[in-house]
Order: C-alpha cells, then sequence, then structure tokens
C-alpha cells in the first residue's frame, strides 16, 4: 500500500515537472508578446480611422476651392465687358487727342524721378494653400531689398493677413492694410486705386508698384511686378489679356486659357465735339481703368491662391490614402501574426 502511494506521489510529481516545463514557459513567453501586438494592433486601427477622416476633410477641402475657382472665374468674365469699354473709349479719346494737341497736363500720366515707392503686395487670408504665400512673400521681399540697395524709400501697403502678419513681426509699418477675400469685390480695388491715387497725386510717393500672383495653371503660379502709377498711355493702348476657364474633361478638372486681344478703339465722328475738355474726360476715366486693372489682378490673385489650394489638398488627399493603405497592410501582418500565435500556442497546449 505504501509503495503504491510513492509510486503515484511520484507520477503526480512529473506531471507536474513536465506541465511546468519547456511548453508552459514558451506560452507564457508568448503572452506579453500577444499582448505588445494586440496594443500595436489597436493603436494602427485608431490612427487608420483618423487618417481617414483627415481624408474625408482634405477631399471636401478640395471640392470646396473647385467651386470657388469657378466662381472666380464668373466673377472675371462678368467684369470683362466693364473693363473692355474703358479701354477703347481711353484709346479713342488718345487718338483725338493726338490730332487736337493740347498743353494741358494728364497727372496719372505724369513720370516722375522715382525717390519714394508704394508696394502693394497681395497674398491670402488663410493657409493651407501649398506654397502660395510664401512665394508672395519672398518676392516682396526681394523687391524691397532692390528698391532700397537703389537707396528708394519704400512704403508697403500690404492685401492679404499672411503679408500683413509676416512684415509686423519684422517691424514694418503700413500707411493701409487691406484683406483678401475669397471673392474680391469692386470696393475693395476702389478702396485700393483710391488710397494709391491719393499718395501719388499728393507727392507722397513717385511710384505704386503691385505684386500679385498670376494664374498660370492649376498646379503653377508665379509672382508678378506691375506698375499701377503713372499709367503709361502706350502700354493700355496695347495691352491684351488672358482668360482662365475651368472645366472637366472625363472627370477630371481642366483649365482653358482663353487670349484676348486689345479692344479695338472707339471711333468718334470727325465733326464730333466734346462738351468737356478731352483732358478732364481723360482724368476721369483713368481712375475707373485703375479701378478695373486692380480689381483683376486680385481675382487673377484668388484663382491662385485657391487653385493652389485645390493642388495642395489634392496631394494631401493622395497622401493619406497612401498611408492608410500602408497602415492597413502593417495591421493585418500584425493581426495575423497574433491570430498565428494564439494557434501555435493552442497547438502546443493540446500537445502537451
Amino acid at each position: 500500500m505504501v509503495k503504491t502511494a510513492a509510486l503515484a506521489l511520484c507520477f503526480y510529481a512529473a506531471s507536474a515537472f513536465h506541465a511546468k516545463g519547456p511548453v508552459a514557459q514558451k506560452r507564457t513567453a508568448r503572452k506579453p508578446t500577444t499582448r505588445v501586438e494586440m496594443a500595436a494592433g489597436a493603436e494602427l486601427r485608431d490612427r487608420i480611422k483618423s487618417i481617414g477622416n483627415t481624408q474625408k476633410i482634405t477631399e471636401a477641402m478640395r471640392l470646396v476651392a473647385a467651386a470657388k475657382v469657378r466662381r472666380a472665374q464668373e466673377a472675371v468674365l462678368a467684369s470683362r465687358p466693364f473693363g473692355e469699354a474703358i479701354q477703347s473709349a481711353f484709346t479713342g479719346v488718345v487718338g483725338k487727342l493726338e490730332t487736337e494737341p493740347t498743353d494741358e497736363e494728364i497727372p496719372l500720366l505724369e513720370k516722375r524721378e522715382v525717390k519714394k515707392v508704394t508696394l502693394v503686395a497681395v497674398s491670402g487670408d488663410k493657409g493651407l494653400c501649398g506654397s502660395y504665400n510664401t512665394y508672395a512673400i519672398k518676392r516682396t521681399e526681394q523687391r524691397i531689398g532692390e528698391l532700397k540697395a537703389q537707396g528708394i524709400e519704400v512704403k508697403l501697403v500690404p492685401i492679404g493677413t499672411k503679408m500683413a502678419g509676416y512684415f509686423k513681426r519684422r517691424g514694418y509699418e503700413f500707411p493701409a492694410e487691406y484683406s483678401c477675400p475669397q471673392v474680391p469685390s469692386a470696393e475693395l480695388a476702389t478702396a485700393i486705386s483710391r488710397d494709391s491715387l491719393a499718395q501719388f497725386l499728393d507727392g507722397d510717393t513717385d511710384k505704386v508698384e503691385l505684386i500679385y500672383t498670376k494664374f498660370v495653371s492649376l498646379i503653377a503660379s508665379k509672382p508678378a511686378l506691375r506698375t499701377l502709377l503713372p499709367l503709361t498711355a502706350t502700354g493700355i493702348e496695347t495691352e491684351g489679356d488672358e482668360y482662365f476657364e475651368l472645366k472637366t474633361d472625363d472627370g477630371n478638372i481642366v483649365v482653358e486659357t482663353t487670349k484676348v486681344d486689345a479692344p479695338a478703339p472707339a471711333e468718334f465722328p470727325s465733326d464730333l465735339v466734346f462738351e468737356q475738355d478731352p483732358v478732364f474726360i481723360l482724368n476721369t476715366m483713368l481712375p475707373l481703368y485703375l479701378d478695373s486693372q486692380i480689381l483683376r489682378c486680385l481675382q487673377e490673385a484668388v484663382a491662385s491662391e485657391l487653385a493652389a489650394r485645390m493642388t495642395s489638398m489634392q496631394s494631401a488627399s493622395d497622401n493619406a490614402k497612401d498611408l492608410k493603405k500602408t497602415l492597413s497592410q502593417t495591421y493585418n501582418r500584425i493581426r495575423q501574426a497574433s491570430v498565428t500565435a494564439e494557434i501555435l500556442e493552442i497547438v502546443s497546449g493540446a500537445n502537451a
């Protein structure tokens, strides 16, 4: 009886030893790894969900920018007849003056020795538009450096909070500053024009220059420099224009460029008698022409900003899609490894 009990005790001890041997140690060693993998998988799952939400936001912003580009081009086309009418009438009056010389001066065409320059620089009010604001700011800094190197005093008039904020942080003071809305209005262009005219006619500045971003395509734009004042009659007479229309082709957004020749001069009968002096008429028309040109430049700058935002958000959406795909593959590998480890544990336990 005692011998049988001793054998049973030895068998129990051996069974316990084998149960706590390599298989049990292996099973215990796998559990922390499995927990780590499960935690990593949960973290990846949350990150994939977050990236998916971000992708939805960037795609929505791209579509909103595309809709605003269409609205901007409609505004350009709506303002086109007025600008053409002003330019046509101007060239007609200039032609009339050539046949009837006058000694009176036209202040807006007066050229002076340049000692002071007012630099009107256009940027955006918002970010998330790629390098649009950066290029505009760098071009403005470059122009300021060029003028100061020539000993010319520079006054900066920023249009857009990004431009104003950048130069404010560097100690610049502005005689005036404006915001740049997504839909530039005639009132904004008139305010900028009147302020520039007042400085020029009062002698506070000898030249007014405008830096804005010229629209090239949906993926390209470049900062452009244009002289607003003094106006040049020859430049106005021969100046053409380009119009951009956003369209779709097989589901893809494309831009069509239309070149527009300068409008033909208005024809006046040879026996036409002006009730007012032609010089007075020109002095009245030139501010209107300046208003239309400033509005046109603002509209083109806003179109460039919106196109840059479209491109930036498209790139962000594509990157989010690629990252989501990569993380999903990693998550599936971790999940598969976790399931495989669990199966091995079960098989090992059954074999033990």
